[in-house]
């Protein structure tokens, strides 16, 4: 294999699949990237048999197509210092030699031959849907803070796409926050799929940069396939039935609190400092016109307290949170105004936004309130 490179190109496909490589791989060639030169195409490719990701570099100057696997470490540090420039790259087979040569030097990485490399899963029967890389983005930061860490339970443990002749819902939970991202702009036949968190994380990350760019989702019930931006996304699904979220969120809950997201964010963050380190329980103290936010640490003889302003339709209502989990909410829902619907200290709070800006967008979370 013999091609010819911009070195900052190179590391920067190199960065964007080394997110997949496992510290302590299964198999001792999932240390490795595998390249494979095609015509002008360069596929870089990593894996850690759960998750594969590949990622395609045009290529200008070809002399020889070839394939081959290269330590992920050991190739990526020996790029990162290198000033943008032209690379020569060519193998030695019989050795299994990758001799790399830039303008001052030279180096030689051992490489192995491709053979045990885990080739991709086949599709049986799958199903697709196309979405924008925005919208899959945004609905991947809306809800994968929300993502238990359940090993009796793993169907919790990812984000659950659901997907029917209406909508699409990106939905989850870790049994005390539940986060629902409904799309109604994307549909197809009713299924759904569990997406493992680690492969979600590489997706929003890997999206990030993009915005009209489309991006087309294949799966069946074990794997599946995102394609986008010269970018393949391959991972092994979550098994399991995921729970019945719409049974869980309330219908009715009248009393409503409607405020500006920063403010109670902020105020939360700051009184949160003094709330009992084991609990992290906050209180809050509702009346019309005002919230009251509350926490203390008995313990420490720590405590704190403030005030901010808010319209509120119901009775008078005394309700605790665990505070990391409200500050997480807040933290990720786009709104400046929003509503807290709340039944009674006992029941879950729904939080909505005051008015809805995106009629094909509708996003919800619900937090489980702390016992007094």
């Amino acid at each position: 294999m013999r091609f010819t490179a911009t070195s900052t190109d190179f590391l920067q496909a190199l960065l964007s699949v080394s997110k997949v490589i496992p510290q302590k791989p299964a198999l001792p060639i999932l240390d490795n990237f595998l390249l494979e030169l095609e015509g002008k195409n360069l596929t870089i490719t990593g894996s850690d048999q759960e998750t594969t990701l590949k990622t395609i570099m045009d290529i200008e100057e070809v002399g020889e197509e070839g394939k081959i696997a290269v330590p992920a470490l050991l190739l990526t540090n020996s790029f990162k210092e290198l000033p943008t420039q032209p690379v020569q790259f060519a193998t030695n087979e019989e050795n299994n030699i990758l001799t790399i040569t830039w303008a001052s030097g030279t180096a030689s990485i051992p490489c192995l031959q491709p053979d045990e490399y885990p080739e991709l899963p086949a599709l049986m029967d799958p199903k697709k849907i196309d979405l924008t890389a925005e919208i899959l983005c945004e609905a991947l930061n809306g809800t994968i803070y929300a993502t238990a860490e359940e090993p009796l339970r793993p169907v919790m443990n990812g984000v659950l796409f659901d997907i029917n002749e209406k909508s699409t819902t990106f939905v989850a939970s870790n049994a005390h926050k539940l986060v629902c991202f409904e799309r109604k702009d994307i549909a197809g036949a009713k299924s759904s799929f569990v997406l493992p968190k680690k492969p979600a994380n590489i997706l929003k990350n890997n999206l990030a940069r993009l915005s009209d760019e489309i991006v087309s989702i294949s799966f069946d019930k074990k794997n599946a396939f995102f394609k986008f931006d010269k970018q393949l996304v391959v991972c092994r699904l979550i098994e399991g039935t995921y729970p019945d979220y719409t049974k869980v969120i309330p219908k009715n809950n009248n009393n409503i609190i409607t405020v500006s997201r920063i403010d109670i964010l902020n105020a939360t963050r700051r009184v949160a400092v003094c709330a009992n380190q084991s609990t992290g329980q906050i209180v809050f103290q509702i009346a019309q016109g005002k919230l009251e936010i509350t926490a203390q640490d008995l313990d420490f003889s720590m405590s704190a307290k403030e005030t901010i302003g808010c319209d509120y339709q119901g009775e008078p209502m005394r309700i605790a949170f665990k505070s990391q989990f409200l500050i997480e909410i807040l933290a990720n829902l786009p709104y400046d105004q929003i509503c807290i619907r709340l039944a009674e200290p006992t029941k879950a709070a729904l939080m909505q936004p005051a008015e809805q800006t995106d009629s094909n967008q509708e996003i919800c979370a619900l937090l489980m309130p702390m016992r007094l």
